[in-house]
């Protein structure tokens, strides 16, 4: 590949991730604003399901017809379904209990996690700047979170689990990326959705262990009711985001390098600030504040010195004549 098709394609798959960011931020948005009234599997049912019949209408059509169902890779689209699936849960739960904006700074551990799981799983090897940063990063997490004060609650713990999800996520992508298309991982990640909020549905939708009062175990263990009229709109707006925002985070991933499209995933950062101030009439704490430029600062670092150390392992290289 040339170097003009790798910018090329380093470009669309920014795009992408920036697509993929908006949709994911207005999904954020949605759940948190539901989460006082229905139950996390119910919404997250009916967003699948609507966003389901998004893709048969308009992806599908678009991206080969029912050819793009096919894979040889169905235990890898599983695995990353399921991972996906607990992901979310845990960041929207996260989101029922906290400021939007302190759930997504926590969630952005991401990048410190795929860097620690790189050491453990493929053997990199990562150097003392890069363990330093990743500790930075997480002294970010302690001072949001606030462990052994007054403020600590245990649900500020559930962005974390989000983001070591997503680190697996990010690997599987990486691994099925160059045989499965973005609309075949898209369509098996709704489909998974589905079935495991029925499961969920058909276990907790009863509704008999709710009662507890904290707003992340009621938004989980809350019974499933009847929808307002006035919700459908914002159920509608979930189903297209949520689908959306899963086609074009695979086509990013699939079309760009990883570090250079992550770091276009923080846009969520300023976006969930401006969300929580204009719609839920918060504002972050001063040591949130911190906390957030720790953990964002961490990350870009580690993106840019992976990056940079690609540069230098290419330059080394012998030149082929």
């Amino acid at each position: 590949m040339t170097s003009a098709s790798v910018q090329r394609s380093n470009l669309m798959g920014a795009l992408c991730a920036l697509v993929a960011v908006m949709c994911f931020s207005l999904n954020d948005v949605g759940i948190k604003f539901l989460s006082d009234s229905y139950a996390l599997h119910q919404v997250i049912f009916i967003r699948s399901t609507i966003g389901t019949l998004i893709f048969l209408g308009l992806i599908m059509p678009l991206s080969g017809g029912l050819a793009l169902i096919r894979t040889r890779r169905l235990k890898m689209h599983l695995l990353r379904g399921v991972c996906v699936v607990f992901a979310n849960m845990c960041l929207f739960l996260g989101l029922a209990a906290m400021p939007i904006a302190d759930a997504v700074a926590v969630f952005f551990v991401s990048p410190l996690v795929i860097t620690i799981f790189s050491v453990i799983f493929l053997r990199e090897t990562v150097g003392a700047r890069r363990w330093a940063a990743i500790a930075v990063g997480f002294i970010g997490v302690l001072v949001i979170v606030r462990p052994g004060t007054a403020a600590f609650q245990l649900a500020s713990l559930l962005p974390v689990a989000a983001a070591t999800l997503y680190a697996v996520i990010h690997i599987v992508a990486r691994k099925i990326g160059g045989t499965e298309s973005a609309a075949t991982m898209a369509f098996y990640i709704q489909a998974t959705f589905i079935v495991a909020s029925l499961i969920f549905g058909t276990t907790l939708g009863h509704g008999n262990f709710a009662g507890s009062g904290h707003p992340s175990l009621e938004f989980l263990l809350r019974a499933w009711g009847p929808v307002a009229p006035g919700d459908w709109p914002l159920f509608g707006l979930l189903g297209l985001t949520g689908v959306m925002g899963g086609f074009f985070i695979s086509q990013a991933y699939r079309l760009s390098e990883a570090a250079f499209a992550a770091p276009f995933e923080y846009v969520a950062m300023p976006m969930a600030i401006m969300w929580g101030v204009t719609v839920f009439g918060t504002w972050p704490a001063p040591t949130a504040w911190a906390g957030i430029a720790l953990i964002i600062g961490s990350g870009l670092y580690l993106l840019w010195r992976k990056t940079a150390k690609g540069r230098m392992v290419a330059a080394k290289a012998p030149r082929r004549r």
